[in-house]
């Protein structure tokens, strides 16, 4: 629910930023997608007056998304097949299915959702959606079209090609533009510098003979809100439409969680997972009942409502105000703007995307975490958004498992001078006892893994002296089992019976006590060789050994009298 909060004149102040910024960039946003630049403003006003309410972020701006805009774009083209009115309707339906997905994921506490696409995947998801942009907006920079309908590589080949059909009138407003809203965002942050271009490029086309210059403009931008609807196949279409819906949902969370989340650090506040989900999801029904198109979090728009001092959602519901008063009431002015305005700030909006340095700082923690987030980036660049999205989600997936399946594990021994038992591995001066060997296995214990574990525990003993008498099982770090994990342990229980070695347990988990006392292994271990700690464990191990040595000096000394 809306925060109950004082009203501030920053609030209001930064919602007017807010407002400056989000309408230039939700018509250049609509186009991206494929829309008439009015249906930029129809996915931004009501979808952020319905996040205000519901969302938990005081600061977080919803609305259309360069990344966003580009699924939406990669999803309906293919169906539409050239037609606007289905282009709309399509849009219409793929918003409101984006929005259900959202709000089953909060109602059902899938807020943790936000960490299934790992760092390095959705770096080079947004490295890629950059490349993509950026390479889409050249040629509107130049006055000419570039086909949108190959990859990243083919459509800069495209431009090179078509470079000598150069409109130079449009290249020096797009130019322009371009430098307005470069050095008015450096050297005054505060100022919407968006806005400032694209008044810079309104001001040339009117200063200058715009016959002469012939210079493309948006035209006559309607007034006022549509009727709500739901489109004529809206069954059919969904059906159709639910894989890229389920696919953008996923996207435009976790794309917004990172947002919410970076503004509440700065600015020490906290947000909830799940009631954000519902609340985009929420926003994304607005929006194409509003007859918009799927939105998310906008980090830029969230950026100048931050640096405006915006501080409740009392900004937010001061920019869909003020963007509601220029839909209905102030259109004119917006048919002047050159295309090539807003194509420039799509190119620094695709630009800002792109995160060199933490790609960088990727390669020098990970190579494979590194190579994951390039072929991300090819994959969204070269195939396509989604396809190349779930080719980078299924290599994490294959790398997580393959990490998963041959963990670290780890023999324990004693390093002089220090308390508790460690890695040997780590620690050269760290002893072993004889007769005794402590192992570590440092993951889950499930059925892709335990031909590993019982593979590395063999090796282990082939390794160890032939005096050994006592095996102790650290499990620790085992959360999880299965049953194949729980027949593996007794495999391996069983094979140091056969060579006289007792074989105990320390540091088990409740959960994990559990499932090996209804398996029977409990019983089989028996359970005075289960001990919380390994010290005791060891200790459990040397207090036996020392046992079976006195009954046995105790047996020969008998002997020996009973011989004399």
């Amino acid at each position: 629910m809306l925060r109950s909060t004082s009203l501030r004149s920053t609030d209001l102040l930064a919602g007017v930023a807010v407002a400056a910024v989000g309408i230039p960039t939700g018509l250049a946003y609509a186009e991206l997608a494929g829309f008439p630049p009015v249906v930029g403003l129809y996915a931004s006003i009501l979808p952020l007056i319905a996040y205000a309410i519901v969302g938990s972020s005081p600061q977080l701006i919803v609305g259309p998304d360069a990344a966003t805009c580009a699924l939406v774009a990669a999803a309906l083209e293919p169906l539409a097949s050239g037609d606007p009115q289905r282009y709309l309707d399509l849009s219409i339906t793929l918003s409101i299915l984006v929005g259900a997905f959202c709000v089953a994921g909060g109602l059902l506490r899938l807020g943790v959702i936000a960490n299934f696409l790992s760092r390095p995947v959705l770096v080079g998801f947004l490295n890629g959606m950059a490349l993509t942009i950026v390479s889409g907006q050249l040629g509107k920079l130049c006055g000419f079209a570039v086909r949108t309908d190959t990859g990243f590589f083919l459509r800069i080949a495209d431009f090179i090609w078509k470079l000598p059909q150069t409109h130079l009138p449009t290249l020096i407003v797009g130019v322009v533009t371009l430098v307005l809203i470069s050095v008015m965002g450096r050297l005054v942050p505060r100022l919407p510098s968006a806005l400032v271009g694209v008044c810079g490029g309104i001001a040339m086309m009117a200063v200058l003979d715009s016959e002469k210059w012939a210079v493309p403009t948006l035209g006559a931008v309607p007034g006022g809100f549509l009727r709500p609807h739901l489109p004529a196949y809206f069954i059919s279409d969904s059906l159709r439409l639910l894989p890229d819906a389920a696919g953008i949902a996923l996207i435009c969370f976790c794309s917004s969680m990172l947002a919410a989340k970076s503004f509440a650090v700065r600015n020490k506040y906290e947000v909830a997972a799940d009631r954000e989900f519902i609340a985009l999801g929420l926003a994304n029904v607005v929006s194409g009942l509003s007859n918009g198109f799927a939105i998310a979090g906008a980090d830029s728009r969230t950026a100048t409502n931050d640096i405006s001092g915006g501080r409740s959602q009392v900004s937010g519901l001061t920019a869909a105000l003020v963007m509601a008063l220029v839909l209905t009431a102030c259109t004119g002015p917006l048919s002047y703007i050159p295309t090539a305005s807003l194509g420039a700030v799509l190119v620094l909006a695709g630009a800002s995307l792109f995160d060199f340095q933490t790609v960088w700082k990727i390669r020098d923690i990970s190579r494979s975490e590194f190579a994951l987030s390039l072929i991300a980036t090819l994959g969204v660049a070269t195939i396509g958004v989604l396809p190349g999205i779930a080719l980078s989600v299924m290599l994490s997936l294959a790398l997580l498992i393959r990490r998963a399946s041959s963990p670290y594990d780890a023999i324990l021994g004693q390093v002089p001078g220090v308390d508790g038992f460690t890695d040997i591995s780590e620690h050269p001066n760290a002893l072993t006892i004889s007769g005794l060997l402590v192992y570590r296995f440092d993951a889950a214990l499930l059925f892709f893994n335990t031909d590993y574990f019982k593979k590395r525990v063999r090796d282990v003993l082939a390794l160890s002296d032939h005096s050994l008498r006592l095996f102790v099982f650290d499990m620790e770090a085992i959360n999880v089992i299965d049953t194949a994990g729980l027949d593996a342990i007794e495999e391996i229980r069983s094979d140091l019976a056969a060579k006289g070695i007792a074989f105990t347990v320390a540091r088990a988990k409740n959960e994990i006590r559990n499932k090996l006392i209804r398996s029977g292994l409990w019983d089989r271990i028996g359970a005075m060789n289960f001990h919380p700690s390994v010290r005791s464990a060891v200790q459990s191990g040397l207090n036996q050994a020392l046992e079976v040595a006195r009954v046995a000096k105790s047996t020969r000394v008998l002997s020996e009298g009973n011989t004399s």
